[in-house]
């Protein structure tokens, strides 16, 4: 099935954090593949793969120096084609993650480029001449902290980095440089990998011209932790050339049947509509997310306002929503302000992102629970962080060892030191304790997915919201004669709904919920799941 992506379900580890084999603390491919028994287990479709070409490690990874080759700290390209077979033969495919909107500064590329202004690869990147004053060519700000702008002395020239100034943007206005990224896909597409996450998807091109950023218009009354936040990057990123650029993507993709694409949309201006524009049609990416459900906001309204603004008018778009990844904080601490109790929140948030119409996006220990871990400054490893501590505590809460076995020091990732600390919170939620445990979390996550498999208005059906009250989000699944009706209570209060026209139980997978003819109980983080026949089931609830 070459579209199996619509309405699957991608799994999304972070090699560094999954299990080490050799006991150097970090993990590796040899270590994933000895734990793809788990992942299949969850009944998902797809592995995404966070970075493991080779890498000064200066970002984790997300600053890549050859393409090409796996970095030692995960094996070898040995040890990949084994996962792909390994993972094949269980029913996975497998993505990795592409970054390749910049690479390193230690890349051969760019020790290329900046060794003169006239070269084979001089105009690989982007650079520009000093303002008279000496000044940066703009105001464009770096998403790590400082100007975007980095001086080179050799070439006496700015280079742009949007990130790190080790990690200098490559300059995709240059036909070569697409030419290249396109040859460094086909590889590993020709080693059986199944597609690729795009990483800042968004950032490829920046404006021709430099023109500086404007304000931001609001910031919401509140100052800003990083400077970046304050500017409206309407130059520096999102820009239109992107569109034709990314046709060259999916042209490649459509070789090879059944690889997709996920692209990740940093934009929180124009996020949404860039997930819609990047995605509609066939020849553009097959999927995209956005920041817009990792974030605090745990509402009726903002969940219902984004999903109908996505699929408003043109529907071929298609989104891949996730509440989770290694970029931000666990959703079980950033939502904990809406739930009196961890467990009911963490099978309210699964049962969302599975019947929500797209596809989903899960991070490893989603499954488990995971709160963010409490990490101490002195343990920090996210640039981010250090830049930015304490209002900022960077990335690495996210980030700590999938805890695997309760009773083994550092709960089975490692016999070494582990790069990050697994916490004691952790330990509790470990995975053979789960397993153990039929009422577990992660044993919820195993019954909704497979229920989730066996409906078709899930996977690609279409989506109808009710209009209800604060803290109310109901909403109509559709397809066929059949259509499945979620009512979600998103507060850690009890509330009573009014539903209609529906005649039939709640399915098993409901959670807090008690339907008596047509008074539907959900007590707190409560919902309720609940087939009905097409057009006759519907939801009311009026605050108060």
């Amino acid at each position: 099935m070459t579209e199996w992506w619509r309405g699957g379900v991608i799994y999304q580890v972070y090699p560094r954090s999954f299990q080490d084999s050799n006991g150097d603390g970090i993990g590796d491919l040899s270590g994933i593949i000895s734990r793809l028994d788990h992942i299949a287990s969850l009944g998902v479709d797809c592995i995404w793969l966070s970075p493991i070409n080779q890498s000064p490690q200066a970002d984790m990874g997300y600053d890549v120096s050859d393409y090409m080759q796996v970095d030692p700290l995960f094996g070898s390209l040995q040890d990949f084609d084994l996962l792909i077979d390994r993972a094949h033969s269980l029913g996975l495919k497998v993505i990795m993650d592409q970054v390749v909107s910049h690479t390193s500064d230690q890349h051969p590329w760019f020790q290329e480029s900046c060794f003169s202004r006239e070269n084979a690869r001089a105009d690989w990147y982007v650079w520009a001449d000093a303002k008279p004053d000496g000044s940066p060519p703009n105001n464009w700000l770096s998403v790590f902290g400082g100007s975007a702008w980095e001086w080179h002395t050799a070439r006496k020239q700015y280079y742009l980095h949007n990130f790190l100034t080790s990690q200098p943007d490559l300059n995709y206005h240059n036909p070569a440089v697409q030419d290249a990224v396109l040859d460094v896909m086909r590889f590993w597409l020709d080693r059986g990998l199944d597609g690729f996450r795009l990483d800042t998807v968004n950032y490829y091109f920046h404006d021709a011209q430099l023109r500086a950023n404007p304000p931001l218009k609001s910031l919401n009354g509140k100052p800003a932790v990083n400077p970046y936040d304050m500017q409206s990057h309407q130059f520096s990123k999102s820009q239109p050339e992107n569109v034709n650029w990314l046709k060259r993507v999916r042209k490649l993709l459509d070789e090879y049947p059944g690889a997709t694409t996920v692209g990740e949309v940093g934009d929180d201006e124009r996020g949404l509509e860039l997930m819609k524009q990047y995605t509609s049609g066939p020849e553009m990416l097959h999927m995209c997310y956005s920041f817009d459900f990792l974030g605090p906001k745990f509402s009726a309204e903002h969940f219902r306002s984004k999903i109908e603004r996505f699929f408003a008018g043109d529907e071929t778009g298609w989104p891949c929503w996730s509440f989770s990844n290694h970029d931000v904080i666990r959703p079980m601490t950033r939502w904990a302000p809406f739930s009196a109790n961890r467990a009911d929140l963490a099978r309210q948030a699964a049962a969302l992102v599975m019947t929500v119409k797209g596809s989903v996006g899960l991070y490893q220990g989603e499954e488990l629970g995971l709160p963010e871990a409490d990490i101490m400054y002195e343990e920090l490893t996210d640039p981010r962080g250090k830049r930015f501590w304490p209002e900022d505590k960077g990335r690495d809460g996210c980030r700590t060892p999938m805890p695997w076995q309760i009773n083994l020091p550092h709960a089975g990732f490692t016999t070494g030191h582990p790069w990050l600390p697994v916490k004691p919170a952790h330990l509790d939620l470990a995975v053979d304790k789960q397993n153990a445990d039929p009422d577990s979390t992660l044993n919820f996550f195993r019954q909704i997915i497979a229920w989730r498999k066996g409906q078709p208005a899930l996977l690609t059906g279409s989506i109808e919201f009710f209009e209800t009250d604060e803290p109310i989000l109901a909403y109509r699944r559709s397809a066929g004669n059949k259509d499945i009706v979620c009512v979600f209570n998103l507060s850690a209060e009890e509330r009573v709904v009014t539903m209609a026209g529906t005649a039939v139980e709640l399915e098993s997978v409901s959670h807090n919920a008690v339907l008596d003819d047509k008074a539907l109980t959900l007590g707190p983080n409560g919902y309720a799941l609940v087939e009905a026949p097409a057009g006759e089931g519907k939801v009311t609830y009026r605050a108060g």
